[in-house]
């Protein structure tokens, strides 16, 4: 298989969240399963961390989620919803080089694609709560490449407090 773009990697591990989630194997056969197509190993590692850390931290991010969501209990979001939004959390807290808007974007598209109708404005409305969330409660730990949405922003809010 030639060379998969970041889009592809995340909804392979979509796939494997799914799977697994549905199943109830173990994380490592899922993975043995579905990812083996991938060849490059940063596409590799990128996958297996993102997968980790949204199993490590589901907890943290479905509080996260149910911070956002008004009177709804967490069994009422699809669990593809859900998946994407811990995928999309988990790369705004834990992968400092990705820029927030990609983030939020890649998981917006990857809803639109995969879910209902109505997802991608649901994904795109709880992401970007999330965002703001830890923005305010400086839990946006970017560097890098990841950065560059957090400088345009601070230059946009220098420029308002200029007029």
């Amino acid at each position: 298989m030639s060379q998969l773009k970041r889009r592809d990697i995340r909804i392979k591990v979509m796939q494997v969240l799914y799977a697994q989630k549905m199943s109830k194997d173990p994380i490592e056969k899922v993975k043995k399963d579905l990812i083996t197509d991938i060849k490059e190993q940063e596409n590799i590692d990128f996958a297996n961390l993102l997968i980790d850390l949204v199993l490590k931290h589901e907890k943290l991010l479905d509080e996260y989620i149910l911070g956002k969501v008004v009177n709804w209990e967490l069994e009422r979001i699809s669990v593809l919803d859900k998946l994407i939004l811990k995928m999309g959390i988990a790369e705004l807290l834990y992968f400092p080089d990705i820029p927030p808007k990609v983030s939020i974007n890649e998981a917006i598209d990857i809803a639109k694609d995969f879910c209902t109708r109505n997802s991608g404005k649901f994904v795109n409305g709880i992401l970007d709560a999330v965002h703001e969330d830890l923005k305010k409660e400086n839990k946006l730990n970017k560097t890098g490449r990841g950065l560059l949405n957090l400088k345009k922003k601070k230059t946009e809010s220098k420029l308002k407090l200029k007029q």
